[in-house]
């Protein structure tokens, strides 16, 4: 497997505070990790260190098989970086943003003028192009804002906290577009506060706290580890919650939890055979549910077993 990144016992202190105390961390190449851990935990400082913009203490990381200590300009010139606030002029247009970076990045006049059209067309922001950023929404901002960071074909972009202060809609079509990123071979970084977002976009999950690694995998491995599933039963008719909980409970073994409200009673279960016993219990009760179904522990629940905060506090 190629490694995009590959960070090894990553320290690094400020004064008496220790950010990262050993951070181990492995990015294949064109796959999405994302790393989650409540504030303080460490993740933009690992981010800055591996966009060469802090020197570690201790430990060493590569990106694209540089060092970033020992090649930081290498290593630049395979990054982008996208942090938690838009990093454009908002008195200069979509176009002019760009056109500037490319200049800055050391193409011709005509090839950033080519690259932006590019990006605006790619990133569906032509029609805005003139506009000053200013006057743009959060989601089109947040658009350009990762068109910007791609101005110089990056190998690997960091996303650090890329769609904080979105709405649910401006946050899909950010996601839309990272997925179309990862599409073309890109390899991302991604660190969020947003659980769901880490759960749609990432192929694998290192959560992050106190400054150590505190689990990796998939987020369905990470699931299973915390906890079995969940079997969830709505009886159609709300006279049937009784019935429905003593069969839920011979069952599993358990007290269900029972919300009279919504009609919906649910149980730990160890086995997954359970469910087509459940179906052929309720059949027999002549019963009708209008949900009958198994689920994974929710990433919230995961990311408060593992560091005892909710998620309320992850950033």
């Amino acid at each position: 497997m190629s490694l995009a990144i590959q960070a090894e016992g990553l320290v690094k202190r400020f004064g008496e505070t220790v950010a990262l105390n050993g951070v181990d961390l492995r990015v294949p190449t064109g796959k999405v990790v994302g790393v989650l851990g409540p504030n303080g935990a460490g993740k933009t400082t690992a981010v800055r260190i591996l966009a060469t913009l802090l020197r570690p203490d201790a430990g060493h990381a590569t990106v694209g098989g540089f060092d970033v200590v020992r090649d930081p300009v290498r290593v630049r010139s395979l990054i982008g970086l996208t942090g938690q606030y838009a990093s454009v002029d908002e008195d200069l247009s979509g176009t002019e943003n760009l056109v500037l970076i490319g200049r800055l990045l050391g193409l011709s006049r005509p090839g950033a003028k080519a690259r932006a059209a590019e990006l605006l067309e790619q990133f569906e922001l032509t029609e805005a192009a003139g506009r000053a950023a200013k006057t743009y929404s959060g989601g089109l901002r947040r658009r350009l804002d990762l068109a910007a960071s791609l101005v110089g074909r990056p190998q690997v972009l960091y996303l650090d906290e890329p769609t904080t202060g979105l709405d649910p809609h401006a946050r899909n079509e950010v996601w839309n577009v990272v997925r179309r990123l990862v599409a073309d071979g890109a390899t991302v970084l991604l660190t969020t506060q947003y659980l769901d977002e880490a759960d749609q976009l990432a192929d694998s999950i290192t959560v992050i706290d106190h400054g150590r690694v505190a689990a990796e995998g998939r987020a369905d491995e990470l699931k299973r580890r915390v906890g079995g599933q969940t079997m969830l039963v709505r009886p159609t008719s709300l006279s049937d919650m009784d019935v429905v909980e003593r069969i839920l409970a011979d069952l599993t073994g358990t007290i269900p939890v029972r919300d009279d409200d919504t009609g919906l009673l649910t149980a730990p279960v160890a086995d997954p055979v359970l469910l087509s016993t459940m179906v052929r219990k309720l059949d027999e009760a002549g019963i009708t549910a209008d949900e009958l179904a198994l689920r994974l522990p929710s990433l919230d629940e995961v990311f408060l077993a593992l560091t005892g905060k909710p998620t309320e506090v992850v950033a």
